[in-house]
């Protein structure tokens, strides 16, 4: 199947005083608080404030991301509900958007930005970690249908999920990279069971997946058979730009879409500050020069409070720590704000996204190896469940500790997920630097006929 055309509808930089006037207008006459959750997403996603950096054809508004993000500011600062949470509104669109029919969009889309559906990505298997094109779930014809058979793991919010981005093998003869084909799959149907990996944290946000004889239809494939490596990659860069250092976020109450996390038939007014409309028409009276735009403090900040509070900001080595943490920020933002400037002159930056999300491993390394030195001894206290931390809390009274220890243990995830560091390395050197690739013939070479690992 063809993909659809968007360049016709490629982000744009709106004036953003024409943009803040035409939402806030819009939020005065639609916002009601009395909506349900999925009455309330009926009218942002089909308006295309859910998701404003997708074609309009994609129930988008084809903004630049810069403005996508004012645009989740003003539905947080007027008291509103903002998109649905999670990897539908974040991989799932985008990538349907940018390789899926037009039918295919309406058909998965829309229930992505009205929060209908939530999704999940089947990407990741125990045998194919950082070599993802090395999978070797199978997927076989029966009709017009497939029949998919293997294994993924790492599922994040796989247990809430009502669809799947699955990627399966296709044309085991072809080399790795060109039999892999990208399916939207039902998580709702027999075959797929579920079991939740508890992390070190104590929370089970990942979960490992066994497909057996699950099928998904022809309709289901999103670009074209044995080419979604293709689309892959669309979703890959999607994720890895979400997750790097330096990115905004709207602040929005965040709400999990879908039919099993039970919150859209629920009133959606319950999920903000019922006095936050007020508070926002109030700050749009004040003067210009008394207005202050408040910003969530940095990770510098907070363990920089954390450590004057304790006495140990007096060490050395610890204050050299604190200002390495504060300009691998500040360089995170900048080179944010230079990707936002050089992307509205209509050009790129290679491997931003790439830089990014190395950037992001490194400030969470260092986040947790600096807060459990000012935490000291009691850094080896942890809490993993509810009843635990509020036994905790009345031991030592430090609100901060649980901020320094569930960094520290989830310190070692961002280096991994979203690709690893070393694959973000060799994207960097072959695709933005130029270097030359590994030597040798496995791209060439049938994946059936490839060595382990190969």
């Amino acid at each position: 199947m063809l993909a659809m055309t968007i360049t016709d509808a490629a982000p744009t930089s709106a004036p953003a005083t024409d943009l803040v006037t035409e939402l806030r207008t819009w939020l005065a006459e639609n916002w009601d608080p009395e909506l349900t959750v999925a009455q309330w997403w009926e009218r942002l996603g089909t308006a295309g404030w859910a998701a404003p950096t997708l074609p309009t054809n994609a129930y988008g508004r084809g903004l630049s991301r810069s403005d996508a993000v004012i645009v989740q500011r003003e539905i947080a600062a007027f008291g509103a509900v903002g998109a649905p949470a999670g990897l539908g509104l974040m991989l799932a669109a985008p990538t349907i958007a940018t390789h899926g029919t037009q039918h295919q969009i309406d058909t998965y889309v829309r229930d992505i930005v009205t929060g209908q559906q939530a999704w999940c990505q089947l990407f990741s298997e125990p045998g194919a970690g950082s070599d993802l094109a090395g999978l070797t779930a199978r997927a076989i014809k029966d009709g017009d249908e497939w029949i998919v058979n293997g294994q993924k793991v790492w599922t994040s919010l796989g247990q809430t999920a009502d669809m799947g981005m699955l990627l399966a093998r296709t044309a085991p003869d072809a080399p790795k990279h060109q039999g892999i084909t990208w399916f939207a799959c039902d998580m709702h149907q027999p075959g797929i069971e579920l079991r939740p990996l508890r992390e070190m944290t104590g929370h089970a946000m990942f979960n490992e997946v066994f497909l057996t004889d699950a099928r998904v239809g022809d309709s289901a494939i999103i670009g074209d058979l044995n080419q979604g490596w293709a689309a892959a990659n669309t979703t890959l860069a999607n994720e890895r730009a979400s997750l790097g250092a330096g990115g905004g976020g709207g602040g929005a109450a965040m709400v999990e879409p879908g039919t099993i996390a039970g919150k859209l038939d629920r009133r959606v007014g319950d999920f903000v500050d019922p006095n936050a409309a007020a508070k926002a028409l109030a700050r749009a009276q004040k003067p210009a020069e008394a207005k202050k735009e408040k910003k969530a403090p940095s990770a510098a900040a907070l363990l920089i409070g954390y450590a004057q509070g304790n006495g140990t900001s007096t060490d050395p080595t610890i204050r050299q720590d604190l200002v390495d943490l504060h300009i691998l920020g500040e360089l995170g933002r900048m080179n944010n704000e230079r990707l936002k400037s050089t992307r509205a002159a209509g050009g790129d930056i290679p491997g931003m996204a790439n830089i990014s999300k190395l950037s992001m491993s490194s400030i969470m390394r260092l986040q947790r190896d600096l807060g459990l030195r000012i935490a000291g001894a009691a850094g080896m206290l942890h809490a993993y469940t509810p009843e635990q931390k509020d036994a905790l809390d009345a031991a030592i009274g430090n609100p901060f500790l649980p901020m320094i220890t569930m960094t520290a243990l989830y310190a070692q995830a961002p280096p991994i997920y979203g690709g690893t560091d070393q694959i973000q390395r060799n994207i960097i050197g072959e695709r933005a630097l130029g270097l030359p690739k590994e030597p040798g013939n496995l791209s060439t070479v049938p994946f059936s006929s490839l060595p382990k690992n190969g």
